[in-house]
């Protein structure tokens, strides 16, 4: 398919539909073989998915989060891995549309991002940080016009496959661990010496491995505004409301397969409730909770989006937390609900009912980032931050 038009039926929902097909054709052999889903991947690039949050000025088409969220949490229902790789690729776009502007280059990039539909990983985890991505060990050097880095970077998502890198490290050999920079670097512009192995319990179509990442590129392509800065201004929101979006998306087909089941049982015993039918209820409105947190999530993030001061506000800070602390938590406990219902059918692998999928990669939310990490950054701020108790923002 030409990538310089868009699809026919160019809805954002009917082009998520069409890749959530196709994702859950491969979803079992995706994650049974803990190998990137190429072909998802490929429909998002054929169904321009992946340079939907571009301005339209550059060549993208404007969309706003709760549309990506909303994609998000179509690909979930098909395939977790996929609907991850979609929402941290859209994660590092964020960065380049709210920031990206201020540096010809970033601009040129974003319109190279729409037109060409690159795959953006991102690197910011690194070994001996245990997992704080506000903080680096290792420096970009900068000499003249260019610069070079060098990072053992324990994850980078789904690392072979991104068409560009962009990746955090401190600002320059004598900064603090937390005066950090990001920079963006080319397919061209770096080699991976993989160093682990992405094997895990879920989530494992994602294909983070972990590398030692060597780059030297145009000192350019480094963000002129300081990591932090784009952490809490883009990166706090986007990240806690897209990977919700994605796990929302699996607790929803975790729902659907124990309604389908407690309707196969109601059939088979005209005038008799099924067993699973309170169960179903019950499960129903844990994820109404979770679909009304991220909602209220992305409104937040819409109200706030244009202000500056209000995005690294400690209030706002505390509610993104929140967003991702109760849908993490949540869809565990909505997964499980469905196992029970579905029972023995959704404990064996091959069924229609099948869950065993859906609650591996549903234990990966907890940990992305640690929810004791967000836990306590929240009780920090909750010391000189007054609760919001209003109903009304």
């Amino acid at each position: 398919m030409d990538l310089s038009v868009a699809p026919p039926n160019a809805t954002l929902s009917a082009r998520a539909a069409r890749v959530a097909s196709i994702a859950a054709h491969h979803a079992d052999d995706v994650d049974a073989a803990a190998r990137f889903p190429k072909e998802a991947v490929d429909a998002l690039r054929s169904e321009r998915l992946l340079g939907i949050q571009v301005p339209a000025h550059l060549g993208g088409e404007s969309a706003s989060l709760s549309q990506i969220a909303d994609i998000c949490c179509t690909l979930g229902q098909s395939c977790s891995a996929t609907a991850m790789i979609f929402a941290m690729h859209h994660i590092k776009a964020s960065s380049l549309v709210e920031h990206g502007e201020e540096r010809a280059w970033h601009t040129d990039f974003m319109r190279r991002v729409a037109a060409e539909q690159l795959l953006l990983g991102s690197a910011t985890t690194e070994g001996g940080i245990g997992g704080n991505l506000r903080n680096s060990i290792c420096a970009i050097h900068i000499d003249g016009e260019n610069c070079t880095l060098e990072k053992n970077a324990t994850v980078i998502s789904y690392g072979s496959e991104a068409d560009a890198i962009l990746i955090t490290s401190r600002a320059h050999a004598d900064a603090a661990p937390a005066d950090q920079v990001m920079t963006v670097f080319l397919k061209n512009q770096y080699s991976l010496e993989k160093t682990h192995v992405w094997n895990t319990l879920g989530m494992r179509g994602t294909c983070s491995d972990g590398f030692l990442f060597k780059g030297q590129a145009p000192a350019q392509q480094i963000f002129p505004k300081p990591f932090a800065e784009i952490a809490a201004q883009s990166m706090l929101a986007t990240s806690h409301l897209l990977w919700s979006g994605v796990w929302y998306g699996i607790a929803a087909d975790a729902v659907l397969r124990a309604q389908a089941f407690v309707r196969a049982a109601a059939r088979k015993s005209p005038g008799v409730a099924p067993p699973g039918a309170i169960r179903l209820a019950e499960v129903s409105s844990k994820l109404q909770i979770v679909k009304s947190n991220v909602i209220a999530g992305l409104k937040a993030y819409e109200d706030t989006r244009n202000d500056p001061d209000r995005l690294m506000s400690m209030a706002f800070a505390i509610a993104m937390n929140n967003v991702k602390i109760c849908s993490s938590e949540t869809i565990l406990e909505i997964i499980n609900h469905a196992m029970l219902i579905c029972g023995i059918m959704g404990y064996k692998n091959g069924t229609p009912f099948s869950l065993g999928r859906h609650l591996r990669d549903a234990h990966s939310a907890q940990l992305m980032i640690s929810n004791d990490r967000i836990l306590s950054n929240s009780a920090n701020l909750l010391l000189v931050q007054k609760q919001d108790t209003s109903l009304s923002g």
